[in-house]
């Protein structure tokens, strides 16, 4: 049964909840979440590290061994398995230390996506993005990281095919028509992230960077007062963009201590050629940022999106790249499950250094959840009818990641639910409901795009 959200009159949650903020509110917004929080009892907020591979996820790398496999197409009703006593699949098996706090999602639709290499933007938003061309509003992560921001709301990593790329804007949206950038080169990513705490030349570019927003943020007030209504309302749009990297440059500076405690040091993967090391370091960043208050939602976007799906994972011995064996070349299975068991292995490391942090009664990876899936559902080139997702970590016990397996049947089927249904699920869980998230299918009945998923929300 779908779960809407409810209301209990006037409580101290929800008049804090509902409380308008104007704009540029984002710190208030967080001090009013945090007393939101210790309002219901909750001191910490709840953290998620969004994995978004590209190129497809064949629903069967990530199916339980001991359940008969079953093609989206066959299946008729819902079936939720216990992962107790069953294996797990080749790909996942970094992860069999964490079964019982895991959740595999099977069955949700997103067609109007409409994916082919990628839907890019669109997994995390439910919209078709267009390849960056239609970005209508916020993707889940910006929207969680909004609601519980750390000194930043989010931070978005990932590897690319094309090395000499240093960022790209593939996979996140802050707000319409803004995508968040994604940081490719890992001492880019240092330096953004880890600048205010280091030493040497990061240290010095941190500071330099600081320096030129004061004075661009100088000019553009000047220059503003000599240009015509029209013309000042677009610069209105630039000033803003760089007092928003000020503050957060602020903000690191105010968080100096603790964030110096959880740096990594950037070791010589960081500055590698090599893939495997550049999303190695990215998972150590996504750790440390968490560790260290700098953000509490971190998305790590790896080959997401054109072009930098053709990625070859040459530190894990492949020669062809994903591209390739997205297309089925030779062997293409048992390549993609390496690189996919390679992706939970970094995985598995970023939630033992959580668990490793004591955080009130237990660790921080009590408050964290990890999803896992692709940016273009179940298959390269495929017809989005089937969305597999990897759930793991609880939200503070708010989710059934009990270690279970649910599949939902095919999109004609009753029981059938979209994409949407899991970003509202994960909404409800972190205290922030809302019934629908991003745009309905309209193939289908909009009522599949709408509530929760009741087989996952405690």
């Amino acid at each position: 049964m779908n779960q809407k959200p409810t209301h209990h009159g006037f409580s101290r949650r929800s008049l804090l909840r509902g409380t308008s903020l104007g704009a540029g509110s984002v710190l208030l917004s967080g001090v009013l979440d945090r007393i939101a929080l210790a309002a219901e009892g909750r001191t910490t907020p709840p953290r998620f590290l969004f994995v978004v591979e590209g190129n497809g996820c064949p629903a069967k790398q990530v199916y339980p061994q001991g359940v008969e496999f079953q093609d989206v197409k066959q299946r008729d009703q819902l079936a939720v398995h216990r992962l107790g006593k069953l294996k797990l699949p080749e790909a996942l098996e970094p992860v069999s230390a964490f079964k019982d706090q895991m959740a595999i999602v099977h069955g949700l639709s997103g067609m109007h996506l409409r994916g082919g290499h990628s839907a890019d933007h669109g997994a995390l938003g439910c919209y078709y993005a267009n390849s960056g061309r239609n970005l209508v509003a916020r993707t889940i992560d910006a929207e969680l990281g909004f609601h519980f921001p750390g000194a930043m709301p989010l931070a978005v990593l990932g590897v690319s095919a094309k090395k000499n790329y240093r960022l790209t804007y593939n996979c996140s949206v802050t707000a319409p028509g803004r995508a968040q950038p994604t940081l490719l080169d890992p001492m880019l990513g240092y330096e953004q992230l880890f600048g205010s705490v280091a030493e040497g030349e990061a240290a010095a570019r941190f500071q330099v960077n600081r320096y030129l927003m004061d004075y661009m943020q100088e000019d553009i007030r000047r220059v503003r007062g000599e240009i015509g209504s029209a013309d000042r309302d677009k610069l209105d749009a630039y000033l803003s963009s760089y007092e928003e990297l000020n503050e957060q440059s602020s903000r690191l500076l105010e968080i100096r201590d603790r964030l110096s405690d959880a740096a990594p040091v950037p070791a010589d993967k960081y500055k590698s050629r090599v893939e495997t090391d550049h999303l190695d370091a990215h998972f150590e960043m996504a750790a440390a940022a968490m560790i260290g208050g700098l953000s509490n939602v971190v998305t790590i976007a790896s080959g997401v999106g054109a072009p930098h799906l053709s990625i070859q994972y040459s530190g894990l011995g492949i020669e062809p790249n994903k591209h390739k064996i997205g297309h089925k070349c030779d062997d293409w299975e048992q390549y993609s499950i390496q690189i996919r068991r390679y992706h939970f292995e970094l995985i598995a490391r970023f939630m033992n250094k959580l668990k490793q942090m004591p955080e009130g009664d237990g660790t921080m990876l009590d408050n964290t959840l990890i999803v896992y899936l692709s940016d273009a559902a179940s298959a390269h080139h495929g017809g989005l009818d089937e969305w597999p997702a990897v759930l793991l970590g609880s939200c503070g016990n708010r989710l059934k990641t009990d270690g279970r397996c649910v599949v939902y049947p095919r999109p004609e089927a009753p029981g059938h639910r979209t994409l949407n249904t899991l970003y509202s699920t994960l909404l409800h869980a972190a205290g922030k409901p809302r019934d629908l998230f991003g745009e309905p299918d309209p193939g289908l009945d909009p009522a599949l795009a709408r509530g929760t998923l009741s087989e996952l929300l405690v």
